[in-house]
């Protein structure tokens, strides 16, 4: 029997980027891996219950994960209800001997500590080793997201890549995300990154805090701006998706839609994957 090289094993450890022909159109794929047999399943943990409205968001992003980046199957798991709970989906997947059975990737923009709570304690009481990825966000392509979502809307030119001539609508932008003042200092990161494509003043605040909202919208017309735009940074299970419509309003402002099952997330959540599954093998 032939001896197996060090090299070789080391190859069927960790996923492999892989080379395709490049597709055409908005969403081009860059983070694409293939996954070696009995890799561990991808878990997508999903705010609220399978019942919530956007829930179906996450079986969109599944979709394009597995299809787009990892080839093997991907689960999701809910943080709340009864119907495929994170601790459940966990406690069901096989057991393995020499390494974890599953990653759990937070469907989420940035941190979120009672998110990060939920899955690090679903994590920890899994019967079968089980580890925590980050967030998807914040990375650039959660400013690709926001960008697109904004052009979808007509509310700013879309970037040279897609070939569209839309006149920009908006002057200014709030990044509106979901949480407390600590969010909303996470979410600047994105903030600076999408200022960065649109040419044009960007201000965050969270969608939590009407008074927030309102002192951006302030901040971007005393800096020139004669028209603004709401970019919701959030990707739709999120009970805040509902306070959007109403935090636009409350300045004059219009607004796009969330991120939804926008391909870039899937592209970060097989990143996501690979890094934690990585870090863990590395150590």
């Amino acid at each position: 029997m032939p001896a197996v090289s060090p090299e070789s094993q080391a190859s069927e450890a960790l996923p492999s980027r892989r080379r395709r022909t490049p597709r055409g159109g908005r969403h081009r794929g860059d983070e694409s891996f293939l996954l070696p047999p009995g890799s561990p399943a991808l878990v997508l943990a999903v705010p609220g219950s399978a019942r919530r409205p956007g829930a179906e968001i996450a079986a969109e992003l599944v979709r394009l994960i597995e299809i787009e980046h990892t080839g093997q199957p991907a689960r999701i798991g809910h943080l709340e209800g009864d119907e495929a709970n994170l601790h459940n989906v966990l406690a069901e997947l096989p057991r393995t001997e020499d390494g974890p059975a599953a990653v759990v990737v937070p469907l989420s923009t940035g941190p979120d500590p009672v998110m990060d709570s939920a899955v690090r304690a679903a994590v920890a009481g899994s019967p079968g080793h089980a580890l925590a990825a980050e967030p998807l966000g914040p990375h650039p392509l959660i400013a690709e997201a926001l960008h697109d979502r904004l052009a979808d809307a007509g509310l700013a030119r879309a970037d040279r890549i897609r070939l569209m001539t839309m006149v920009t609508a908006a002057s200014g932008f709030i990044v509106a995300t979901p949480g407390d003042a600590t969010a909303v200092r996470q979410a600047e990161v994105t903030g600076v990154l999408l200022a960065s494509r649109l040419a044009a003043p960007v201000f965050t605040a969270s969608l939590n805090d009407e008074a927030s909202v309102k002192a951006a919208a302030e901040q971007l017309r005393a800096a020139g701006a004669t028209s603004i735009a709401v970019a919701p940074h959030l990707i739709g299970p999120e009970p805040e998706a509902n306070l959007v419509a109403g935090a636009a309003a409350s300045v004059g402002a219009g607004h796009a839609a969330p991120l939804g099952a926008h391909p870039a997330l899937a592209r970060l959540a097989a990143l996501r994957y690979v890094e934690a599954l990585s870090l863990a093998l590395s150590e």
